[in-house]
């Protein structure tokens, strides 16, 4: 008797020929993997599949009604935007995904872009290139700025996994924590509300979830009251943070320096405020802090898992709403 079909549609958002896609491809399907597929080719790839595994092709209610064998889609993210979760839901069609895999890795980079924006870690490496150093009078170079973390006020805005995750590296560095309250949610003990918070970090990073609370929630009257040489992280998403807003703050001065790893649209235009080269002590990343060997590997692990359970009648990490 023939296995089920089953899909791979993205392949190269996650696999650099770098992973082990045994556990995955020795589940019992007849397994296609595709490295991309592009809107106009998504319907044929997946007709008569069971399973759809996907990072970023979107799922639509016409491709589901279309594919009447579709069972499952297992996501390689965390995040579902990409698939119809109500006509999932309507059609009898399972949606997993994967939390947690990336966890050390956010972590680790976020970190990194503290301690290279607080030690001017790429101005002294442009400064090396000019030959600054060469030409000192002195035995070093000391052009530009450098700041402890240690006993700094770290402010972290979403303090689920990711947000632990920092804060316990942060108190290993003697550093300060203060929790933001949920954007749109209510007072919490131990929370502050965003604009008293503000005022009082060296640093401040976010890790939660872009929805319509979190949508600009870092613009220019947030940006005015966080002191002149307080740094923002951002390793959550792009939209959180209005980008014309902090261009502009960081060319004023108003703040000291800004590291992200996101932006609104990805990849970005050539336009984008912060792809600018006029802007000082930025550090800008494409959106690759989750993207470690390890972290790609737990990814897929995760993806396998849920197909497994899948399987075997369960229902590991269906996404809320679906059964």
């Amino acid at each position: 008797m023939p296995q089920a079909k089953a899909v791979f549609l993205d392949t190269s958002t996650l696999d650099k020929n770098d992973l082990n896609l045994a556990g995955l491809t020795g589940t019992p399907f007849d397994w296609q993997l595709f490295p991309s597929t592009s809107p106009a080719q998504t319907a044929a790839r997946i007709k008569g599949a069971q399973l759809i595994v996907s990072n970023k092709v979107v799922i639509d209610r016409p491709l589901m009604e279309n594919a009447p064998e579709l069972k499952l889609i297992c996501l390689t993210a965390t995040g579902t935007n990409n698939v119809d979760l109500a006509a999932a839901a309507e059609l009898g069609i399972g949606v997993t995904n994967v939390t947690g895999y990336g966890t050390a890795t956010v972590v680790q980079h976020t970190f990194s872009l503290i301690l290279a924006l607080s030690t001017r870690l790429i101005d002294y490496q442009a400064a090396i290139k000019r030959g600054d150093w060469q030409r000192s009078d002195t035995f070093c170079l000391t052009d530009f700025p450098i700041r402890e973390i240690a006993g700094k006020c770290l402010g972290i805005v979403g303090f689920g996994t990711l947000g632990r995750g920092v804060a316990r590296i942060a108190e290993a560095f003697d550093m300060t924590i203060l929790l933001a309250q949920r954007p749109g949610g209510g007072a919490r003990e131990g929370r502050l509300p965003l604009h008293e918070l503000l005022p009082q970090v060296d640093i401040l990073t976010l890790h939660c979830p872009l929805t319509t609370d979190t949508q600009g929630l870092i613009s220019t009257k947030e940006l005015a009251l966080m002191r002149s040489d307080a740094l923002l992280i951002n390793t959550a998403r792009g939209g959180i943070v209005d980008e014309e807003a902090l261009a502009l703050a960081l060319r004023a001065g108003q703040i000291g320096g800004a590291g992200v790893d996101v932006l609104t649209q990805e990849p970005p235009r050539d336009d984008n405020p912060l792809l600018q080269t006029d802007i000082p002590n930025l550090i800008v990343t494409p959106h690759n802090a989750w993207a470690s060997r390890e972290a790609r590997q737990r990814l897929l692990d995760g993806v396998t898992h849920n197909i497994l359970d899948f399987l075997a009648g369960g229902t590991a990490n269906r996404v809320e709403g679906h059964f």
